[in-house]
């Protein structure tokens, strides 16, 4: 009898091969699909359902800050004046700092917020999560993707990201579950019991606490945005919202719509194609792996070789056995050696006090005890169509690991009506990629030439996007004149 589960999870561990060993997302990943290759934990799908109640007794259990600290002075102490080494000209404010979410426990989430340059009163509030599960949204989507600044192979100066997220929405990084980056729990066993659940709760229990802090922002329109694994936090976070929102029938947090990038929705669609029908053809069994010319030729097929498999067509990282590291080419815009460079920044003592942050040995990814993983997102996704909830995802088509292939799978699953077909995008009269619209407010779209890490590879492409989603348009396309 075929074992097609441990198949798919052996699938996924050849695509997911780390090119930073202990530091990447990749290798999270690589790790985390290990764990759970012979799980029977990930059946099912999230459920719903008990979200409300689930939270409702977290929030008995957490004191708000609201009755007791000045929500003013916490604010202001959370100001960073200036991160080492940025450049002149800072033109927005920005903040860092800690909310905790289990008083009892003392666990604590770490975030970086960055306001608009211009007009920020005016502009809608947007949550950035990273993947993993377990890395950091600070070191990926802050200082390599979407935020204000780029780290420099100085590992010590700052850039400024002129394709940043902050010109169109006020941005909010989280860290998230505890004992990610620099957020924490003072009770160890906390980290044997994270997983997708705890990090929704703890999530949600954080925006309502953090919007206590910045009470401006309460009303505000509110946006949540993710990548990779994100396929499991956003519409997780999403879907506690609009259930806790339901069960206390007041809007606690006002959510507008959901956006994630490259996203994990279904493992079982990852890699539907004919190499891995061959090696489900000829690989019977795990025993079977060691031995059979049929399912070595099988296996073989699929050695995508020394490439970056987050974009199969960028330079990598080259490690030299002296310690040292170089781009082993040249890609405008991208140094796939970024890594490196926020590893040693973040681990600057400096850095860490201007952040705010607790002086600690600050990681990218961290490989926490994962406790249960839905392994199709689609029927959450679902749920937040049938609620009116905008809906948008969009797709690097260099990317291996979460391909658009697989992505346009997990939608045709969605079995939803098409309101505008398939058509071009464009950005300085070339095509920035692909969209299609669904009825449901349901918006799925490819960004030509990018990777994993959409806003690292196409910021531009990403930025417009980003824009065309906030104000509820399709993005444009010009002809060509």
């Amino acid at each position: 009898m075929r074992n097609t589960t441990s198949l798919l999870y052996l699938f996924l561990l050849i695509c997911a091969a780390a090119l930073h060993a202990d530091a990447s997302q990749e290798a999270r990943l690589r790790e985390f699909l290990r764990s759970r290759r012979n799980s029977r934990s990930d059946k099912g799908t999230f459920k719903v359902s008990n979200i409300g109640r689930r939270v409702a007794s977290s929030l008995q259990r957490t004191t708000s800050y609201s009755g007791s600290a000045d929500q003013s002075a916490l604010k202001a102490a959370d100001k960073i004046t200036s991160l080492p080494g940025q450049p002149d000209g800072v033109d927005f404010d920005q903040y860092g700092g800690y909310i905790t979410v289990d008083e009892t426990n003392g666990r604590a989430l770490f975030y970086y917020f960055v306001e608009a340059p211009q007009d920020a009163s005016t502009k809608p509030l947007l949550l950035w999560l990273n993947g993993g599960p377990g890395c950091s949204s600070l070191g990926y989507g802050a200082m390599q993707e979407l935020g204000p600044f780029r780290v420099n192979n100085d590992n010590k100066t700052l850039s400024r990201n002129k394709n940043a997220w902050n010109n169109v929405a006020n941005v909010l990084f989280l860290e998230s579950p505890a004992g990610v980056g620099f957020s924490y729990s003072n009770t160890t066993s906390d980290y044997d019991l994270s997983g997708d659940q705890r990090t929704a709760d703890d999530s949600y229990l954080f925006l309502i606490n953090w919007l206590e802090r910045f009470p401006e922002y309460k009303s505000r329109p509110f946006y949540i945005s993710g990548e990779s694994y994100g396929g499991h936090y956003v519409p997780e976070l999403a879907a506690t919202i609009l259930i806790q929102n339901s069960y206390n029938s007041k809007t606690a947090i006002n959510l507008q719509g959901i956006l994630v990038g490259n996203p994990l929705l279904d493992w079982n669609m990852n890699f539907k194609d004919e190499v891995f029908a061959n090696i489900t053809r000829h690989c019977e069994s795990e025993d079977s792996y060691n031995s059979g010319d049929l399912c070595y030729g099988a296996e073989d097929a699929f050695d995508p070789g020394q490439i970056d498999y987050y974009n199969i067509y960028a330079p990598i990282c080259v490690d030299t056995a002296n310690g040292s590291y170089y781009p082993s080419g040249y890609l405008p815009g991208y140094d796939p050696c970024s890594d490196y460079y926020t590893y040693a920044y973040l681990n600057d003592p400096a850095v860490q006090n201007a952040f705010h942050a607790r002086t600690t040995k600050w990681s990218g990814c961290t490989g926490l005890k994962w406790k249960d993983a839905p392994i199709s997102m689609v029927p959450t996704i679902s749920w937040l169509i049938e609620k009116k909830l905008p809906v948008w995802i969009f797709s690097g088509d260099f990317d291996s690991v979460c391909p658009l292939p697989a992505t346009r799978y997990s939608i045709h699953d969605l079995k939803l009506h098409v309101i505008t077909p398939w058509r071009p995008w464009t950005v300085n009269m070339e095509v920035g990629g692909y969209v299609q619209q669904y009825k449901g407010g349901f918006t799925f779209a490819s960004v030509r030439g990018a990777g994993h890490m959409v806003p690292s590879f196409q910021p531009e492409r990403a930025l417009i996007l980003l824009d065309s989603f906030l104000k509820g348009e399709l993005p444009t396309y010009v002809p060509e004149q």
